[in-house]
């Protein structure tokens, strides 16, 4: 085993809406970002693929 605890468990990276971020460091900051954007994107993805599916059905039913 070495002097540095090298297989220490990462915390797992999360963020709470309005939480204080004093305590962080910026690439602590930066990663919480990048965190964001990705479940920015992940929310939008979903949205197109609802709006999809609601044109699709209000298609089908308007061509009758």
């Amino acid at each position: 085993m070495s002097l540095f605890d090298d297989e220490r468990p990462k915390r797992k990276l999360e963020h709470e809406i309005g939480c204080d971020l004093s305590l962080l460091s910026a690439d602590e900051l930066q990663a919480r970002i990048g965190l964001l954007e990705a479940e920015i994107e992940r929310l939008a993805e979903e949205k197109r693929k609802k709006l999809s599916g609601k044109a699709a059905a209000e298609s089908l039913f308007r061509s009758k």
